[in-house]
């Protein structure tokens, strides 16, 4: 057992809390075995009876949302089936927050806030290059200079994903500094709203940190009926390539039905982000239980 990393893990997770409690967040809990999790191309859920195990908990805390809480933050397991490696696991623990009025700009000062503020709580205050300024870079733009397309222009996901893999995160790695990578292209929208000054791109951002990807960002797509679409043509997809595809989460679509306020959101990868802190170079490094 890794006593000093964990007591480590401890004092991070304190100031987290402390963080957001100073900024009159409220603390939530949401269900970890889910009726269906959120229908995503890339993301593969445990199944947990004729349940599963949650891979997030966007839809229940965006549920929240709907229903009149204004800024809230969970921390707690995530699942998903097949992850695990150097920077992955199978079980491993999200920071979610939802904050009402904001897009997801301003989530990028925030994050940066919260990350310094712990590091400098935990007496880290360079790791990553957090002390250094955050390059913020669209993927039009790294991919142009990169990978030699623009994938917003003329979308192909294998390229994409290979591309990201192979030639947009070395780049990054190289960079002694938070990268902020902002305005997907509009396949890889996810559950983020489109950019109303150009609905080519959704309005999210990624954060990287020492190389490693952070956080994921979003101002929150709160129109029912495209909602609807997306988890249609994204179960469409997945039965099309012979994978599980999950029930429609009708309770979340009800919920924004009634109406959920303007608003942004971002997960952060706790795990990753203690491999950071600590220096650790594999993820099992930096929990208790690895192999469970």
């Amino acid at each position: 057992m890794k006593h000093e990393v964990l007591r480590f893990r401890a004092q991070v997770m304190r100031a987290v809390r402390s963080f957001f409690e100073e900024r009159e967040y409220l603390e939530v809990d949401t269900p970890v075995r889910v009726k269906t999790p959120a229908l995503e191309d890339h993301i593969e859920a445990e199944a947990s009876g004729d349940h599963w195990l949650r891979t997030s908990p966007e839809l229940h805390m965006k549920r929240m949302m709907c229903a009149g809480y204004e800024k809230i933050f969970q921390i707690g397991p995530c699942f998903r089936q097949g992850e695990r490696g150097h920077h992955h696991l199978p079980e491993y623990t999200m920071l979610e927050w939802y904050r009402e009025g904001a897009e997801s700009s301003d989530l990028i000062s925030e994050t940066l806030e919260l990350l310094r503020t712990v590091a400098a709580g935990v007496n880290q205050p360079e790791s990553g290059g957090l002390h250094r300024a955050a390059k913020r870079i669209s993927v039009s733009e790294i991919f142009l200079d990169q990978a030699g397309w623009d994938p917003v222009e003329s979308f192909d996901s294998t390229r994409f994903d290979l591309d990201v893999v192979e030639k947009v995160e070395p780049w990054i790695e190289q960079q002694n500094c938070p990268v902020i990578l902002k305005d997907f292209p509009k396949p890889r929208a996810a559950l983020a709203r489109l950019q109303p000054e150009d609905s080519s791109v959704a309005d999210r951002w990624e954060l990287y940190l020492g190389g490693l990807e952070l956080a994921n960002a979003y101002t929150e797509l709160t129109d029912p009926v495209e909602q609807r679409r997306r988890f249609v043509d994204c179960a469409t997809l997945r039965q099309a390539e012979g994978r599980e595809v999950y029930p429609l989460d009708e309770d979340f679509l009800a919920a924004l039905e009634e109406g959920m306020p303007a608003c942004a959101g971002i997960a952060l990868g706790i795990d990753r982000f203690l491999m950071v802190l600590t220096g650790m170079e594999d993820i099992s490094d930096v929990v208790a239980f690895p192999e469970s």
